[in-house]
């Protein structure tokens, strides 16, 4: 994310990264500056803030004098950093829906549990806040919106996500662990005859034909865009699908057997209270570590079907990144790259304007054309795939 609003620092301006850990910051600035990422001279700042704290976040947008705030953080800070924005009128992305560090599984829909709860406040103050930005959530709801659009009734949107590649590790999770294994925990909730229906983790596989990387098993699982896509497309089947190998699901089958993916605290025989979740993460490689050595190529796209002039249609539209180019651009690997070029892509759009809603908004919401465009030119390119053939979606 740093690195792309640094190449895109002619439409976004001054860059102030902000975390807890100050050093960690200043590692990412570094290696922007080794890079040469910069578009153009501006400043590229670090600073070291408490997301959890509203009122320290306020002073460093009101400090900074930013406009746009970009919310890459733990999915437990989604609130405070909101409240903040509203508070400063600085406009607000994220990438996934808040989480409470203390539940694993709330009931649906899960936007209504938080950030839907400020939405008449954003209206009423007039903060643009897009919720869900990155790629699933965010890309994907735009893909929906897109295909969607080219029919006169939708009637199921299945969202496929497959990471074809290796990154040579015994067991490692793409991001944050403790967000990953959280994911696949709790009840899988999905929505299927214009109702909430369940289903358990690992319990729904299917194999799919996909571009570029083949047929590739996924399972059915509970995830942040069913909550606002079965919102915005009642009437149509929504339904989210995660490709996983069989070395996966056999570990993460014992770490949850054993109780170890417990968010709960435990005490141990010499009284020291640990939660066994965040020692998981603890002994787990740092995400960011596996970048050098990953290979292979992603693919996540929708599939979505319908009717358009009296005829069953589907049309699959998708984007395929490949590991080794991100992290030769960026330093990342190909998971945050996809998640972390979206949100730039918003950003850009609400300085220019076009998403600048003064309102809360998931990103179906909004015109998906100008965010296609301008993730075709900063590396995420959009395809489409169904009777014409294969090709850019704007051919």
């Amino acid at each position: 994310m740093a690195h792309k609003c640094a190449q895109n620092n002619d439409v976004l301006g001054e860059i102030h990264i902000a975390s807890r850990t100050l050093s960690k910051c200043e590692a990412i600035l570094e290696s922007v500056r080794e890079k040469g990422a910069m578009k153009v001279e501006g400043v590229l700042k670090a600073h070291q803030v408490d997301a959890m704290d509203t009122a320290a976040v306020a002073q460093l947008i009101r400090d900074t004098g930013a406009q746009i705030v970009i919310n890459v953080g733990s999915a437990f800070v989604n609130m405070t950093v909101l409240d903040a924005c509203i508070e400063t009128g600085a406009a607000y992305i994220d990438t996934a829906i808040h989480e409470d560090p203390a539940k694993i599984c709330e009931t649906p829909p899960w936007y209504a549990n938080y950030e839907w709860k400020k939405r008449d406040l954003c209206a009423e103050k007039g903060v643009t806040a897009i919720l869900g930005a990155g790629f699933d959530p965010g890309v994907v709801n735009a893909f929906a919106r897109f295909a969607i659009d080219q029919m006169d009734e939708v009637k199921s949107i299945d969202i496929v996500d497959i990471n074809a590649g290796s990154h040579g590790k015994y067991f490692a999770t793409n991001f944050d662990p403790e967000i990953n294994f959280r994911e696949f925990t709790g009840t899988v909730y999905y929505w299927e005859d214009q109702q909430w229906k369940e289903t358990s983790m690992f319990a729904s596989g299917k194999d799919w034909d996909l571009p570029v990387v083949g047929t590739q098993r996924a399972y059915q699982s509970g995830h942040d865009e069913v909550h606002s896509l079965s919102a915005n497309y009642p009437q149509a089947d929504v339904r989210f699908w995660m490709g996983f190998g069989e070395h996966y699901i056999n570990v993460f089958t014992v770490l949850q057997s054993l109780g170890l993916l417990s968010e709960q605290p435990v005490k141990t025989a010499e009284g020291l209270e640990v939660v066994p979740l965040k020692v998981v993460k603890a002994v787990l490689p740092d995400p960011s570590s596996l970048a050098p050595d990953y290979t292979g190529k992603t693919c996540i796209g929708d599939l979505v079907k319908g009717v358009k002039d009296g005829e069953e249609v589907e049309m699959f539209v998708y984007n395929v990144a490949d590991h080794k180019e991100a992290y030769e651009e960026v330093g990342s690997q190909g998971i945050s790259y996809t998640a972390g070029v979206p949100p730039v892509a918003a950003a850009m759009l609400v300085a220019s304007g076009e998403w600048d809603a003064k309102s809360m908004r998931n990103v179906e919401e909004l015109d998906p054309k100008p965010f296609f465009t301008i993730l075709d030119e900063i590396g995420l390119p959009t395809r489409v795939k169904d009777a014409k053939g294969d090709r850019p979606w704007n051919a």
